[in-house]
């Protein structure tokens, strides 16, 4: 199955990146870039749900299955 996910991505003080998943707790990953952050919090993300599934806990309501195409909308940051 598949799942589509809000993920927050911000820059941390001491250098790299913090992505965030609001809606399932404990979901967080850094990394030296916005990709591997992503990279790193995706995994985070899948181990979680997996988890969650094996120990028969609900997931979140706001957590929406992707069925078919999958379409994002994402928003870049370009510096000029």
């Amino acid at each position: 199955m598949k799942y589509k996910l809000p993920i927050e991505v911000e820059s941390l003080v001491e250098g790299g990146f913090l992505a965030v998943c609001p809606i399932l707790q404990g979901c967080h990953a850094e990394g030296a870039t916005i990709a591997e952050a992503l990279e790193n919090v995706e995994d985070v993300a899948r181990n979680i749900i997996e988890l969650m599934e094996q120990d028969g806990i609900p997931l979140p309501r706001e957590l929406q299955k992707v069925t078919s195409h999958i379409h994002l909308h994402n928003e870049i940051l370009v510096a000029a």
